[in-house]
């Protein structure tokens, strides 16, 4: 295996094994008859890049040959909801008409803040 090739596998590896819900809030919780099961989006990347070659400057030939490499990646976790199992029925609790009534305000609060300070600079 080429050492760019082992490098790709292993941040891909480390990457895998790191997105999860379980890694962020733990494993599912049971109290009062109810198991409680977080569900979230896991997206992760990575890249990596390296060359290898010869130097036909350098005299020594321990130092004509050389390789250079390096990568990186990263994971993003967002809370989606949960799911809520009780001996009568299964169901899932979104967070995202939460998260999306949160940005609204917030977006209605910075458009009615720009329209006072416009105001305010006319008189």
């Amino acid at each position: 295996m080429t050492t760019v090739r082992h490098l790709l596998d292993s941040i891909a590896d480390r990457l895998h094994t790191s997105a999860s819900a379980a890694t962020v809030y733990g494993d599912p919780v049971e109290a009062e008859g109810k198991t409680i099961i977080s569900v979230a989006k896991v997206r992760y990347g990575f890249g990596a890049g390296g060359g290898e070659g010869v130097s036909e400057e350098s005299e020594d030939s321990a130092d004509k040959e050389g390789f250079g490499g390096g990568g990186g990646g990263g994971v993003e976790i967002t809370p989606m909801g949960f799911i809520e199992i009780t001996a009568g029925e299964t169901r899932y609790v979104s967070l995202d008409e939460r998260q999306r009534i949160v940005k609204i305000l917030a977006v209605a609060v910075i458009i009615g803040l720009f329209m006072l300070r416009r105001k305010r600079r006319r008189r």
